[in-house]
């Protein structure tokens, strides 16, 4: 039996789709304004670059504050009030940002969208809702949702701007947080169960030493600076594209679709190289180093629209694929039984990168232009470029599940011995209050006959 040959039911497809559509219209409702913010709030009043970059960004910060607490509480009064709380005050926040004529107004809409932070309960969520071998699968179909939302928020967009203003994006922001409402009330399975999962949660108590381990500290701090440049960037770029080269703003998905479709096409052969050839880290410092060139191209070919259209492929085809294959770091490096902590550190520093670079860019844009965003993105690519350098060669392990039933502490230790045994296991923690044995196996080398021979049969 592969990795592969047990199949999902119709159930947990049904879990995949309908979470992936939640995650997804909440993120392209708060990206679809990114590529057109910029210009749009300078008719609003009290506006200084600073306060557009704060206003961009500042959902990051609420995000990063209320999504694992917000994930905890859902472990207390449920999933799904949790998830359709979250997305109504997201609504809220998309209705005040509508609504407002002020900078000031946009930033309090912005931060009630991000306090809306419903991340940690959808993936508790699918946890609940799945059979341990197929959780990675759920939860990478919900992963991919978010690359694909960004992608057309990028398009969209400035198309909708063209047709409705960025007051209409928010609006329209509005009603598809309460789609997500329906679609969480309505079509998502309601769990007979609900108990805490330490592949898909946080451990408060495990937090502390996820921040502390120096090779997933290397991997938060990346994809810090990864979102930082990614936001700060778009403090300036609207700008360049509209006032220096007359590039009309509605027309700016014309440059994005051709930049993010290849920037796809050309990933995947270095995803394909950095899983199976195993040349990972090649690739992440290969990565950052095109980064870097785009950050140096930006300023100096900035009167050329076409070496503006090379840059931005160059950009998304690194960016993408950083998005794409840093989770899986995390993965391979994070203990198995304490995945989902990892994860919640990564995400927080992924969304406090988010609000810094908001913040930092619009705040260099406004005194320095586009050389001070792009100079100081290139320091932060350095310093990463430096953490990445050192960072250990990652052990092409993939994290697994087996559901072992209900078994003492000593039953506990005995599965342990058996499974360390079974060819192709390199570590394996059971914790017998979850009935669960976190593996990290081979799969190249691992024997899935032999593996599931250690599970508990199933009702």
């Amino acid at each position: 039996m592969s990795l592969n040959q047990v199949k999902m039911t119709s159930l947990e497809k049904r879990v995949a789709s309908s979470l992936s559509a939640i995650f997804a219209s909440r993120m392209l409702g708060l990206f679809m304004v990114l590529p057109v913010f910029v210009i749009y709030a300078e008719k609003l009043d009290g506006f200084t670059p600073t306060l557009a970059g704060l206003a961009i960004g500042i959902y990051g910060l609420t995000q990063a504050m209320f999504q694992i607490p917000l994930g905890m509480l859902s472990d207390k009064i449920g999933r799904k009030p949790v998830i359709i709380g979250g997305l109504i005050i997201f609504a809220l926040g998309s209705v005040v940002a509508a609504m407002a004529d002020s900078i000031t107004g946009v930033i309090i809409g912005r931060a009630l969208q991000g306090a809306g932070a419903i991340a940690s309960a959808v993936m508790a969520l699918a946890a609940d809702l799945t059979r341990e071998e197929h959780r990675i699968k759920v939860m990478a179909s919900i992963g991919m949702s978010i690359g694909l939302s960004f992608a057309l928020a990028m398009i969209v967009g400035p198309m909708l701007h063209g047709l409705f203003g960025v007051e209409g994006i928010f609006w329209l922001t509005a009603i598809l947080a309460c789609a997500g409402i329906m679609v969480a009330k309505f079509w998502v399975p309601t769990p007979v169960l609900s108990r805490f999962h330490r592949d898909a949660e946080v451990e408060i108590n495990w937090f502390r030493q996820a921040l502390a381990d120096p090779q997933l500290l290397r991997l938060d701090t990346g994809i810090f600076i990864l979102h930082f440049i990614l936001i700060s960037m778009f403090m300036v770029l609207p700008n360049i594209l509209q006032n220096e080269l007359g590039f009309s703003l509605e027309l700016h998905w014309q440059l994005y679709l051709p930049a993010i479709f290849f920037g796809v096409i050309t990933m995947v052969p270095f995803i394909i190289l950095a899983e199976k050839k195993r040349k990972i880290k090649q690739v992440l410092i290969g990565a950052i180093a095109v980064l870097t060139v785009t950050q140096l191209g930006l300023p100096m070919f900035s009167d050329s629209l076409v070496s503006i259209a090379i840059m931005l492929w160059l950009f998304f085809s690194a960016f993408n694929l950083l998005e794409a294959s840093m989770p899986s770091l995390v993965a391979k490096m994070a203990p198995a039984a304490h995945k989902g902590t990892a994860m919640g550190a990564y995400s927080t520093a992924q969304f406090l990168g988010v609000f810094l670079g908001g913040l930092t860019g619009g705040t260099l844009s406004e005194f320095y232009g586009i050389t001070g965003v792009t100079y100081f993105n290139i320091v932060l690519l350095i310093i990463w470029a430096g953490f990445a350098i050192t960072m250990k060669k990652p052990q092409f392990f993939t994290s697994y599940l087996l559901n072992v039933g209900e078994v003492t502490e000593k039953e506990a230790q005995d599965v342990i011995e058996g499974l360390s045994k079974v060819k192709g296991v390199v570590d394996v923690t059971v914790i017998a209050e979850d009935g669960i044995a976190y593996l990290k196996i081979d799969k190249q080398k691992v024997n899935m006959d032999e593996l599931h021979q250690f599970a508990a049969a199933e009702a």
